[in-house]
């Protein structure tokens, strides 16, 4: 790990210490050890960090679409090599179960090489005139300038690439401001991104505080911001960005929908793993689960037997699938949202305490006898805690997915065609995924959700639709 690791920022082509007073103490999640300590920029590093991707953007412009292919080749090459390296980072910073971490390094490669081929398929669109008129349309895609991304600390390496990379591919220079819980991998992966050649600015990863970031939001030369985050930030951060286009990709109470004709004990046994892998700090995990009363208990009984069965522990350690919750905080609140629960008359099946305090474990715990009113229902535990209710039909159990303010993807469960269909139909979620858990997700699909799930879509193609501006000449 240590010859990856960079606790230096990099700002126009450089790495630099951060001019400010304030400094990001970056802890192991298990152990509570001081990884590295980063030093937070200061405004004037941030206007120096626009300036530079305004120049970029001019610069960048002369490397081909063949150009720019042949770079992120190179950049999926050199991130093979430290696969290894990049897991381990991922995993002590972000407290990630090491073969989930594993598993991010590699999505992040496969991230990489799609970009790659989108940038040697630059094909332009056509419009048909009235053949009469003898002209034609043709429609190009531009890129719009500089833009800003904000990741969140639960995927540091995938998310900021799922920024990075249609910037890259469409020809907009980036700056990045990572999570402060995990941003050692990002800036780690600024050596790799280094060693291709970029004009100077073309990315920029800074930390810094609140205030400072407000800057890059709210400054006009700035294009676009794409935030990754909780509703509440990214709607607050929408207020501020003024005139300028946003895509926000927010979070969610995700549901799944468990219809009578499934095999329970399957169903059971991957609804389970999709509520609790990484102890629920991923805003698609299955948090609410609705399922028809003829097999209630049935599926209750294999859940908790699959749930009993999880190894919560030390993240690097191999089979892990709980671990520790980013830090004291959101520990502290699962708890109070459970006991809350609770006192208003839910009911605890399994779970329902804490595994290690000092390290932020917190049982699986699994709920039922819930209302729709209850925290634990409506909002975002973002935590290993899954609500369990049996519905009288498929309809009903339709109904309660959408009796959330969230929607961004759910799954069902269920072998009959035309149910298939008024799912999809009825759900309002950005995606419904069959017969498995909303946690589903390829890179390259258009991900995103509506109501308070966000706004647009990200994966590579429709990302770079939000980054750029279609111009039309007509011949």
């Amino acid at each position: 790990m240590d010859s990856i690791l960079n606790e230096k920022l990099y700002i126009a082509g450089s790495f630099c210490e951060g001019k400010s007073n304030e400094s990001f103490q970056i802890i192991d999640k298990y152990h509570q050890d001081e990884i590295a300590s980063v030093k937070a920029c200061s405004e004037e590093q941030v206007y120096e960090a626009i300036a530079f991707s305004e120049s970029a953007f001019e610069k960048y412009k002369s490397f081909s679409m063949k150009d720019r292919s042949e770079l992120l080749f190179d950049l999926a090459k050199n991130l093979k090599k430290h696969q290894r390296e990049f897991s381990l980072l991922i995993s002590a910073e972000a407290g990630k179960p090491i073969d989930y971490a594993r598993v991010e390094v590699q999505r992040s490669i496969d991230n990489i090489e799609v970009a790659a081929r989108y940038a040697l398929n630059d094909i332009g669109e056509t419009v048909n005139f009235p053949n009469e008129s003898g002209l034609t349309g043709l429609i190009k895609r531009f890129p719009i300038g500089p833009v800003v991304g904000i990741s969140p600390f639960n995927f540091p390496l995938n998310l900021a690439l799922h920024k990075i990379l249609p910037a890259l591919v469409i020809g907009n220079p980036i700056i990045l401001k990572p999570s402060p819980y995990a941003p050692l991998t990002l800036l780690s992966f600024c050596k790799l991104i280094h060693e291709l050649g970029l004009p100077e600015g073309m990315l920029s990863v800074l930390m810094c505080d609140n205030d400072v970031a407000s800057i890059l939001v709210k400054e006009d030369r700035i294009k676009l911001l794409s935030f990754t985050g909780s509703a509440e930030v990214g709607f607050k951060l929408k207020s501020m960005a003024r005139k300028k286009p946003v895509v926000l990709e927010l979070g969610g109470n995700a549901a799944c929908v468990v219809d009578r004709d499934i095999d329970v004990g399957e169903v059971a046994k991957k609804v389970c793993h999709g509520s609790f892998l990484y102890a629920g700090q991923i805003c698609i995990s299955t948090q609410r689960v609705y399922v028809h009363h003829e097999v209630f208990e049935e599926f209750v009984e294999e859940f908790i037997e699959q749930t009993e069965k999880l190894k919560c522990s030390d993240p690097v350690l191999e089979g892990v699938v709980v671990e520790p919750l980013i830090d004291q905080t959101h520990f502290e609140r699962v708890k109070e949202w459970v006991v809350e629960a609770v006192s208003e008359g839910a009911e605890i099946l399994t779970g329902g305490y804490a595994i290690d305090e000092d390290r932020n474990i917190y049982a699986p715990t699994v709920l039922t006898n819930t209302s729709p009113d209850m925290k634990v229902v409506t909002e975002e535990v973002f935590g290993p805690v899954v609500c369990i209710e049996q519905s009288d039909s498929f309809h009903g159990a339709l109904d309660l997915v959408n009796d959330s303010r969230f929607g961004l993807q759910a799954g069902v469960f269920t072998d009959n065609i035309h149910k298939m269909k008024k799912a999809f139909e009825l759900l309002d979620v950005g995606a419904v995924i069959m017969n498995n858990v909303p946690g589903f997700r390829i890179d390259h699909m258009p991900y995103g959700g509506i109501k308070d799930s966000g706004i647009g879509r990200e994966g590579i193609a429709y990302a770079m639709e939000h980054m750029s501006e279609r111009k039309l000449l007509v011949f």
